[in-house]
């Protein structure tokens, strides 16, 4: 009970706060398409990448750093890509490709990670081996598929090139690459860069929220309603129930098998939303699928915990 009422404490006011979004473009009108797709472009150009130079900088990556872990969560998350990708082609409708496949595999770690890891170990420890073995490779494949697979364009030098251009300079990926230089080279944060990375760090989470709900068209979610439910299924069950004992054979345990298991079913992270909404896509399959799978989250996560523990696996 207690760790259900915690799950719930976690993501209910993050759905909270996309219902309010979708009230003040819906019922207020105080936020209209325009205004959200602007917020849209400031969360992905600025705050988002600002939060993971945050969360990744301050990390101990010499004291925590573990080969292993981030070859698996490497190894997995590729794994879980290829899947999804495969799976991709049987949809009918194939503009929504690149977006079925980046809302079934990129979680939130950042987001509801570190709350996690606090509630069970009182800090986030091994959560930066989850960051750099999974994050980056989150960020590339997503740029890479929203770029190859958006509506009406076709493989080509010329789309190959805007491809790797668009990796090479893509804000959130630039946020990680910042982060990882400066924790390796242990370079010291002034006061005052702190806490105004901190300020704009903050803003990337609710803002993003804001954006999602006001941009949810409830008739084109329920129009692709079965994706949705896939992705979900994939993102807060499947994965779990693949990798999970692959983990365990591998013998990890305690605070490392609790951030594989983040890794493996955490909800659909917004910036998902975000990107493809940035990179031209229509954005419905995945702000259902953050919708989604941040209410059923709580419950899959509890489930997942409980299980764990009654293993003595955690």
């Amino acid at each position: 009970m207690e760790n259900l009422q915690y799950s719930l404490n976690a993501t209910v006011p993050v759905f909270l706060i996309m219902v309010l979004g979708y009230l003040l473009r819906r019922r207020t009108r105080m936020m209209d398409q325009r205004f959200a797709d602007y917020l849209n472009a400031f969360v992905f150009k600025a705050a988002l990448p600002v939060q993971l130079f945050e969360n990744l900088s301050t990390s101990d990556f010499h004291t925590i750093w573990d080969g292993g872990v981030v070859l698996f969560c490497f190894l997995v998350t590729l794994a879980s890509i290829l899947l999804l990708l495969a799976l991709s082609y049987l949809l009918r409708d194939r503009s929504i490709q690149a977006e079925f496949v980046q809302a079934g595999y990129r979680g939130s770690q950042a987001l509801l990670g570190s709350a996690l890891m606090q509630n069970l170990y009182g800090g986030n420890g091994s959560l930066a081996l989850v960051l750099i073995g999974a994050v980056p490779l989150y960020n590339v494949a997503a740029v890479a598929l929203l770029t190859l697979m958006v509506p009406g364009g076709h493989l080509d030098r010329k789309t190959i090139g805007k491809t790797l251009r668009g990796i090479v300079t893509n804000p959130i990926i630039l946020g990680i690459a910042a982060g990882l230089l400066w924790s390796l080279l242990q370079i010291p944060q002034p006061v005052i860069m702190q806490r105004a990375v901190e300020s704009l760090s903050v803003t990337a989470t609710p803002l993003g929220l804001l954006a999602l709900g006001a941009s949810i068209d409830m008739k084109k979610v329920m129009g692709c309603w079965r994706p949705t439910a896939v992705c979900t299924a994939f993102k807060l069950v499947i994965f779990a129930a693949l990798f999970l004992p692959l983990a365990v054979a591998l013998d990890y345990r305690g605070e490392v098998l609790a951030v594989i298991l983040i890794m493996l079913s955490s909800p659909t992270t917004v910036s998902c939303f975000s990107m493809a909404r940035s990179m031209g896509h229509d954005g419905t399959l995945s702000s259902g699928t953050v919708m989604l799978t941040t209410v059923l989250s709580a419950f899959t996560f509890t489930f997942w915990i409980y299980l764990l523990r009654s293993l003595s696996l955690m």
